[in-house]
């Protein structure tokens, strides 16, 4: 039997669920995916159990598993698994130590990836990215995450954060941003600032509002397309990049954000011929961070 994986990304609402068989040399099968919910509130120890429950249960009709990749969205100790930063998760987690607790609790191998990572190598081996050498996955939603994969692998750089991102300052003193700098570009562009001024209740209303001509929608969607050109272009110019992968709920809008944002990044670069650089809509929805996960598990043998 071909060795097959659990992927889990743990997300505030929902746990999400992948299974992935590994067929030899070719791209990894996606074999199953699901959710529950994460019931986050009742704390740290009530969701490591439900991540084990549900990791046990999916065993129980696709095991045995290979190894299992938890996916998280915040930041946490690589070496340790310990967690150091949960924002959107309530209760005690500093210093958790949710990578070996789960592992134990499904008694295998457990690897741990930030979900933006994790969304990365999904659609970069099995998505809209499969079969580029240099790409950045974005992930566009209540923050905006990313991260860099080369030649078939995520890079996380000296301390494991390369790929943030929405994390790189695009407006010098610009607004407070959840990290603590100035300026980010998750602080400018995310979901709720372009709803905010856009004067809507969420990004993907902005976007339809500016496809109808909307004066006030259309400032502000276009300012923070511009802002994510100014981050793509930037990365260009770093990595050398020649692929981009976006994802999140706003990109539901299809043409009206990949057009405008294609226009804005040919014109931030420069030193390659913008026609080489390829921008694309993510294939694999809300499963990528599950089947991500997944992928990463197929690395802790």
């Amino acid at each position: 039997m071909a060795e097959r994986y659990l992927g889990l990304d743990l997300g505030g609402t929902n746990i999400k669920v992948a299974v992935i068989e590994d067929v030899g040399g070719d791209t990894p099968k996606v074999l199953h995916d699901d959710k529950v919910r994460t019931q986050a509130a009742h704390g740290p120890d009530h969701v490591r159990d439900r991540l084990v429950d549900v990791g046990r249960s999916t065993a129980e009709q696709f095991g045995p598993f290979t190894g299992a990749g938890l996916g998280v969205p915040g930041l946490f100790d690589a070496e340790a698994g310990t967690i150091e930063l949960f924002p959107n998760l309530p209760g005690p987690w500093d210093g958790y130590p949710l990578r070996d607790l789960v592992g134990e609790g499904l008694g295998i191998p457990t690897n741990i990836i930030n979900d933006a990572r994790a969304f990365t190598l999904a659609e970069g081996t099995v998505g809209a990215g499969q079969g580029s050498r240099f790409m950045l996955g974005v992930t566009l939603g209540t923050g905006i995450g990313g991260g860099i994969m080369i030649d078939g692998q995520v890079h996380g750089g000296a301390f494991g954060t390369a790929g943030e991102f929405g994390h790189q300052t695009v407006e010098p003193d610009g607004p407070l941003c959840g990290c603590g700098n100035r300026g980010c570009l998750e602080a400018v562009a995310k979901g709720s600032a372009i709803a905010l001024a856009a004067g809507v209740k969420n990004a993907e209303a902005a976007y339809k509002a500016a496809g109808e001509g909307d004066p006030a929608a259309l400032r502000a969607t276009h300012e923070a397309l511009d802002y994510l050109a100014i981050g793509i272009a930037n990365v260009v110019a770093l990595v050398g990049i020649d692929t981009v992968v976006m994802g999140g709920g706003i990109m539901s809008a299809g043409a009206l954000v990949l057009d405008p944002l294609r226009s804005a990044v040919d014109e931030r670069i420069t030193l390659v011929d913008p026609a080489e650089i390829t921008i694309l809509k993510a294939a694999l929805g809300g499963k990528a961070g599950a089947i991500g996960a997944a992928l990463a598990g197929m690395s802790t043998h």
